[in-house]
């Protein structure tokens, strides 16, 4: 057949190459072909039949038109010009060859070593032709999923449930590839065009094997600006969910060449129920396959969901005690009273935080919703339009991560049950009947007096730390300041657990007061009566049953997580922050930072002048001009013109920021965390990958597609 081709399309200079040399190196347009002879089963491939034997040319278009030089010449060579040919592209090769051994020579002329000569570097070998077009393809592979990462394209097309029986559609890697090879990528057609149209270009394995590589190479760009910084703190969020297993998203603080205080996205971790063996993975990741030294953590950070807290303490508690320096600290994206709330080893606020989330979830899915809620608001509010419209406007927000969130909650459930209520026993079309099946389930869950009486007490309960943590979210002088009145806030809690009895009553009648207005039955929960069977003891009241099982130990742990999130080491690192001048204003420039500078003696470069230096610092600014402001924040110390001359006021500044409790006061470096919450709600769970999420996230930092074409060279020969 490859015989009847050159025969028809005329090219004596085609006779002698073999069926394998045509297959490899010659194309033929389709136009060339009858429509009868071509099978088209893919939009972007032209699949041609067994038999198929072009027949269709203009062999006199090239005579009417003097101007087509760039069109195939269809010309019946001689025997002489069919021999020069032959000789030229001998002559051509002889000559190519003579080249590179005259460039291997010189190269290994070149290779002598500076030591005597006796070693000799290994000389470069020149790529051939086959593994020069080797890279060239797998550039273009990795090039494609770097665009499917950072464009969030997944990795699967249609599901083959959605398909007819029969109809084969390629993924979405697949596709793209065939839209590249016919937008004219010529490495790609030669590899692929022989192809069956039905099978993979590209195994699922080898897609998996390329993503590892690229998301190795794009976090090595980050951590490499870490290990240049040396100081470093570690931040993991909410455990998400990853096409159907648990992860912990991981994130690293720094403070970058341009002295900018930066927190990136570096990956996921696989969450392991026992934290025995979560704490030793996540260190070995950390270390061993990340390559960080963990020498250079300055602070630690965990933003875990209800029911994670206990294991990611066992987490910092391990990496405390190998590392004294990394101190656990709470993370400033996260509001203190929230971490407290789902901290609590309680079975009923963990309920009720969940329950809280689907609220506002749905609340929010709604705009229709959110009308209805505000016309209920204001029914609710007419004699205090001032809080019914700072009601409303909080229902507009991501209210659930709020200070004052269980307060929100308390003022605003009669309006939501009210709403609720209405939405679920309207059976006009307004609403479709997901709404509606919601709205009757959260409704009945508002309306539960175990929630009632678990949302009054942990108002009540987080209002002593309601102003220590708004403070912690501040200004600069705010945290300093906020770190002093610990002391008070832990004196108020205890006085609270030395009188519960006292306190719980009130709490208790603030309770069955709002579940009386909702007309909510006060009842011992049905789980804690059926969990008797039989052996309930009468005495027991509902006022008893919730100061044991709720008040009692919501305040112990309260005050206990207090006083492991504040260590001493983390006050000591805390009141350091009088450094930055503004504090050292408000202090009447009468501080002490050396006495609390000892935790760091060994970060700093010169610590036998510290003492000297301070005093420099602080004489500077104590005489300052008249015009010139006092800088507020860390982030403006760093950025003084004339902080090199003070290096270890420098080197204790920025440690301090490493502190996760300290909040990144330019946005656009810690575009990271928002950046992650956006790929996890922009993106199914079933087609979330941890490689390309990495990819996306971190969607402008450059990549070297040479060094990952090497490494995957270098991995799988």
């Amino acid at each position: 057949r490859c015989q009847r081709w050159v025969e028809n399309c005329r090219r004596a200079d085609l006779e002698d190459k073999t069926p394998d040399q045509l297959n490899k190196h010659y194309r033929l347009c389709a136009k060339h072909f009858e429509t009868s002879m071509i099978c088209r089963s893919s939009p972007y491939r032209t699949v041609l039949r067994d038999n198929a034997v072009p027949t269709i040319f203009d062999l006199t278009s090239h005579l009417n038109n003097p101007h087509s030089r760039h069109r195939k010449r269809i010309k019946e060579l001689s025997e002489d010009e069919i021999r020069t040919l032959k000789q030229q592209k001998i002559d051509d090769a002889f000559e190519r060859k003579q080249a590179t051994q005259e460039s291997n020579e010189n190269s290994e002329q070149n290779t002598v070593s500076e030591e005597g000569g006796e070693e000799q570097e290994e000389k470069a070998v020149p790529l051939t032709l086959e593994e020069r077009e080797n890279k060239d393809y797998l550039k273009s592979l990795f090039e494609i999923l770097i665009l499917m990462g950072k464009q969030n394209i997944p990795l699967d097309g249609h599901n083959v449930d959605e398909l007819p029986e029969g109809i084969f559609t390629s993924d979405n890697f697949q596709a793209l590839l065939e839209y590249r090879i016919n937008g004219g990528d010529e490495v790609l057609r030669k590899r692929f065009e022989m192809t069956a149209v039905n099978l993979e270009y590209c195994s699922k394995t080898q897609q998996k094997q390329m993503l590892e590589i690229c998301e190795n190479c794009v976090r090595e760009e980050t951590l490499r600006e870490v290990r240049d910084s040396h100081f470093f703190s570690i931040v993991t969020d909410e455990v998400v969910d990853i096409a159907g297993e648990e992860h912990l998203p991981v994130l690293v603080r720094f403070v970058d060449d341009s002295h900018n205080l930066r927190e990136e996205f570096i990956g996921f971790l696989p969450y392991e129920a026992d934290p025995e063996i979560l704490a030793v993975k996540f260190h070995t990741t950390i270390t061993e396959k990340w390559g960080l030294n963990m020498e250079y953590c300055r602070g630690q950070a965990y933003i875990v969901s209800s029911g994670f807290a206990s294991k990611m303490k066992v987490v910092a508690t391990r990496l405390l005690e190998k590392y004294p320096q990394a101190v656990y600290t709470l993370c400033s994206s996260c509001a203190l009273n929230v971490w407290l709330a789902k901290s609590v080893p309680v079975v009923g606020v963990s309920i009720a935080l969940g329950t809280i989330e689907e609220v506002c979830c749905l609340f929010n899915q709604s705009p229709q919703l959110l009308v209805e809620l505000d016309n209920t608001i204001s029914a609710l509010f007419q004699d205090n339009d001032e809080r019914g419209n700072e009601l409303k406007k909080i229902c507009r927000s991501q209210w659930t991560g709020r200070h004052d969130t269980f307060e929100v909650l308390v003022d605003l459930l009669q309006a939501l049950v009210l709403c609720l209520d209405a939405v679920s026993s309207d059976f006009s079309v307004r609403w479709n009947n997901f709404i509606v099946g919601r709205a009757f389930v959260l409704s009945s869950a508002l309306t539960d007096f175990d929630f009632i009486v678990t949302i009054v007490i942990m108002k009540n309960v987080l209002s002593f730390t309601r102003a220590f943590g708004k403070n912690l979210q501040g200004q600069t002088s705010d945290v300093f300041f906020a770190a002093g009145s610990l002391t008070a806030v832990l004196h108020s809690l205890n006085e609270v657990m030395e009188n519960i009895e006292v306190y719980h009553e009130f709490w208790f009648e603030e309770a069955t007061n709002l579940a009386t207005k909702l007309d909510v039955q006060i009842k011992l929960p049905g789980k804690f009566r059926r969990a008797q069977q039989g052996n309930f003891d009468p005495d027991t009241t509902s006022e008893n049953y919730y100061k044991e099982i709720l008040s009692v130990p919501t305040v112990e742990h309260i005050i206990q997580e207090l006083k492991d999130i504040f260590s001493e080491q983390h006050l000591k690192a805390l009141k350091c922050l009088s450094l930055v001048p503004s504090v050292m204003g408000q202090l009447k420039f009468n501080t002490s930072e050396e006495h609390h500078a000892d935790m760091f003696k060994n970060d700093l470069p010169n610590p036998d002048t510290l003492s000297a230096e301070l005093h420099c610092w602080r004489i500077k600014w104590k005489h300052r001009g008249k015009d010139i402001e006092l800088p507020a924040t860390i982030y403006e110390a760093l950025h003084l013109p004339d902080i090199k001359f003070f290096p270890n006021v420098y080197a204790l500044l920025k440690v301090l920021c490493l502190l996760p409790v300290m909040k990144v006061e330019n946005e656009k470096y810690g575009i990271g965390r928002k950046r992650l919450k956006a790929y996890l709600k922009n993106t199914l769970t079933g087609q979330r990958s941890s490689n390309l999420a990495l990819l996306n996230i971190n969607l402008d930092i450059k990549h070297d597609l040479d060094l990952m074409v090497d490494t995957y060279i270098k991995l799988y020969p």
